[in-house]
């Protein structure tokens, strides 16, 4: 858990600064998985696979369909990125692997 520390700054004027945990839906890995396919995990434990079909391999996210392309994925402060500035907001597939394991996006 991320915890924010009280600077001096903040002691001097006698104020203190609550610990804030992460956010639940930050991803801490991201693995791809054959088929286009991630394997993620996330900083609360929820991990699950997210698959992605054709209908997701349009507009800035057509280079993708490269399997090769799909599969410089990274994971940077906690979302899901791949180079060129592409990524994929974390909170929709937390909500869907924790209820279902596996989230399908792009129909």
């Amino acid at each position: 858990m991320q915890t924010q520390r009280t600077s001096d700054e903040d002691r001097a004027a006698g104020l203190t600064v609550k610990p804030v945990p992460a956010a639940p839906w930050r991803v801490v890995s991201a693995r791809p998985l054959p088929g286009h396919r991630l394997k993620l995990r996330f900083v609360d434990g929820v991990e699950g696979t997210v698959v992605f079909r054709d209908g997701f391999f349009r507009g800035v996210f057509a280079p993708l369909k490269d399997e090769g392309r799909f599969r410089r994925v990274r994971v940077v402060d906690g979302v899901v990125t791949w180079p060129g500035g592409l990524d994929i907001a974390p909170d929709a597939m937390h909500d869907a692997l924790a209820e279902r394991g596996e989230w399908v996006i792009g129909g």
